[in-house]
C-alpha cells in the first residue's frame, strides 16, 4: 500500500476494518423472534408511532404461508411477546389466542411477492402521515436517513382500509423491490430482511419525514449526490451497525418495560 505522506488510504479499507470490528465487538442478544417483535412495538410507541389500534407488525413464520402478528385490540405500547399469533394465509389462527387485525391481509401479499422480506412494519406516525396528506413523496436528503436513498416507493392513491385482496395487490405492486413505501392518506410501510431491519427503517422513516417537513418550511431540499447517497444507503443498512441501532432502542425500552419480553 502507498504510505506516501499526504496520500489518503482507500475508504473501502476503513469500511472493511470497521465492519470486522463491529462484527467482533458489538453485542448479539439472543431474543426470540416474538421478543424482537414486542421490542419493536414498544420502541415504535416511544417514538410516537402509536395511533390507537392502527398499525401492524408482522414476521414471516417458519412454515410457508404463515406469519406472526399481534392479536387485535392492543396498542403498540401494550404488546408483549406472548401476544403474537401465528396465522395462515387466510388469517386463521394456528397458534395463540385472540383474533388478528383484519387489516393484516395486505401483509400476506407483500410476503408472497417478496421472498427476501422477513418482517413488515406498518404505522401511522404524525410526520409521515402529514406527508401522506399533502401528496409529497419521501425525499431523503440527509446522512441519517440515507437508507431510503433510491429505496422508498410512493403510492399516490388511497384504496381505503386495506382489509381486502385488492388493497394487498395494489400495495405489494407499488412497493416493488423497495424496502419502504409512503402510502398516500395513510402511513408508512417498511419491509426488512430481518425484524431489526424493518424496525430501524420504520423509526427512521418518521425521522426522515420530520426532517423533510422542517426543510420544506425553510426552503428547497437539495438532493444527495447520487454516488454518495448510494454509498451511505449501503453503509446504513449494514447488519452490524443496523442491529446495534436496534439494540440501542431496545435497551431504552427495557429500562422500564421489561415485561414486553414475557
Amino acid at each position: 500500500m502507498d504510505e506516501t505522506p499526504g496520500k489518503h488510504k482507500p475508504k473501502a479499507e476503513f469500511d472493511k476494518r470497521a465492519t470486522a470490528d463491529m462484527e467482533a465487538h458489538l453485542a448479539k442478544p439472543t431474543w426470540s423472534p416474538r421478543q424482537k417483535l414486542a421490542l419493536t412495538a414498544r420502541m415504535l410507541a416511544r417514538e410516537e408511532h402509536g395511533s390507537g389500534l392502527a398499525g401492524q407488525i408482522t414476521a414471516r413464520g417458519e412454515t410457508s404461508g404463515t406469519m406472526w402478528t399481534a392479536r387485535f385490540g392492543l396498542g403498540l405500547d401494550e404488546i408483549r411477546a406472548r401476544d403474537f399469533l401465528l396465522v395462515d394465509d387466510d388469517l386463521t389462527v394456528l397458534e395463540g389466542e385472540g383474533m388478528p387485525n383484519p387489516s393484516n391481509r395486505f401483509h400476506l401479499w407483500v410476503y408472497r411477492a417478496r421472498g427476501d422480506v422477513a418482517c413488515i412494519v406498518h404505522t401511522h406516525p404524525p410526520h409521515v402521515s402529514a406527508l401522506s396528506m399533502i401528496g409529497v413523496p419521501l425525499k431523503p436528503s440527509h446522512m441519517d436517513t440515507s437508507m431510503f436513498h433510491e429505496d422508498c416507493a410512493w403510492l399516490p392513491e388511497w384504496p381505503g382500509p386495506p382489509i381486502g385482496d385488492e388493497e394487498g395487490e395494489l400495495i405489494a405492486t407499488a412497493l416493488g423491490d423497495k424496502r419502504a413505501i409512503l402510502l398516500a392518506h395513510h402511513g408508512q410501510l417498511s419491509a426488512g430482511a430481518t425484524v431489526e431491519e424493518a424496525a430501524v427503517l420504520s423509526l427512521f422513516f418518521e425521522r426522515a419525514a420530520r426532517m423533510q417537513l422542517l426543510a420544506m418550511a425553510a426552503g428547497g431540499i437539495r438532493d444527495l449526490p447520487p454516488e454518495c447517497g448510494r454509498d451511505a444507503h449501503d453503509y446504513r443498512l449494514k447488519p452490524a451497525p443496523l442491529n446495534a441501532t436496534f439494540h440501542y432502542h431496545a435497551r431504552q425500552v427495557l429500562k422500564t418495560e421489561g415485561d414486553c419480553l414475557d
